[in-house]
């Protein structure tokens, strides 16, 4: 492919949030994505949920803690984010004075939608005496208005670690939120927001799922709602249901949540089957569609222009920082 002006690549970024510049059929995007890691100094953070080209080609994988843990102690000089723009956000907040860029701007988030950073700080001073804890799903305003941030995987050790006796409010996943009410006994104060991707699976059509697949556990996030839950043999994060399927002797599973998981999966397990759990749509399986905007074309042209780049406000980053910096040292404590 012909060399292209880096400055007349950066005038073709396009409104939709990623570079529109063609890229020859013959180039081999894996190898040419190797060296500009080396040239660059350029490490590739990527979550469960790609596609399965940028899951291999990526340094780290994992769900959004390991990512964050990551970040933090990142040395590279180009953090590439293949995710979502709340987790490009977090990295920049843990290396403010790094380049970090992502394939696709418009990579977003139905959770961190739900809760718009001015509405969440008028929830929040109706309950003063109550300590926020948000989901690592929100954006950096809503981090910022929080005092500590958790993930699927830490959540439960976050809440036992805040005494008994302090009230909490929790954000922005309703579904996660009501099954952590269960698993620890506090009752928390509830932001009314959802996953689009966790929302909308189908009881009836997994129920069906299980009657021809007698042999087959459920496996689900706990970003499901509570009728998914009632049902699962295995309720973990991402990272969880991973470890649950390389260790417990079933050969079949189906599988609650973003079917890019499913991929590293077959991977750890190639002699067991994964199902994606059915949505109540048409489709077969459940995608998260910000997810797949990023792909490993866009991945490569982001790395080699270094455009989009994510950039956000110094305050904003060092208000947001606090209560994720609070999440790493509790999970560093409890070894998580």
């Amino acid at each position: 492919m012909a060399d292209i002006n880096i400055a007349a690549a950066r005038e073709k970024l396009s409104s939709k949030g990623f570079l529109d510049v063609a890229i020859s059929p013959e180039l081999d995007l894996f190898l040419e994505i190797g060296k500009l890691k080396k040239e660059k100094n350029a490490v590739i953070l990527a979550h469960y949920y790609q596609e399965s080209d940028i899951q291999d080609v990526a340094d780290f994988l994992g769900d959004s803690l390991a990512l964050a843990q990551q970040a933090e102690k990142t040395t590279a000089d180009l953090i590439v984010f293949a995710g979502v723009h709340f987790m490009a956000e977090t990295a920049k907040i843990l290396n403010p004075d790094k380049k970090v860029v992502l394939p696709d701007l418009n990579a977003g988030c139905s959770l961190a939608d739900s809760a718009p950073g001015y509405l969440f700080k008028e929830f929040k001073e109706r309950y003063p005496d109550h300590l926020v804890i948000s989901y690592i799903n929100c954006s950096a305003e809503v981090k910022a208005l929080s005092d500590i941030i958790c993930t699927s995987s830490n959540a439960e050790k976050i809440i036992e670690s805040v005494p008994k006796d302090q009230k909490i409010i929790f954000a922005p996943d309703k579904n996660l939120g009501a099954y952590l009410i269960k698993k620890t006994g506090r009752d928390m104060v509830l932001w009314n927001g959802a996953c689009m991707v966790h929302e909308i699976f189908s009881l009836e059509k997994i129920t069906k799922l299980k009657i021809r697949h007698p042999n087959a556990k459920i496996i689900a996030h706990p970003e499901c709602e509570d009728p998914i839950l009632r049902i699962a043999d295995y309720i973990g994060s991402t990272t969880g249901l991973l470890n649950y399927t390389k260790k417990d002797t079933s050969l079949e599973y189906i599988v609650a949540t973003e079917t890019g998981i499913l991929h590293q999966m077959q991977l750890a397990s190639p002699r067991k089957t994964f199902i994606p759990a059915p949505p109540t749509n048409n489709c077969a399986c459940n995608d998260c569609p910000h997810m797949k905007l990023n792909t490993l074309e866009k991945l490569y042209l982001c790395m080699k222009y270094e455009q989009p780049e994510l950039l956000m406000d110094p305050r904003l980053m060092v208000a947001a920082r606090k209560p994720i910096d609070r999440m790493l040292q509790i999970s560093a404590s409890y070894g998580l």
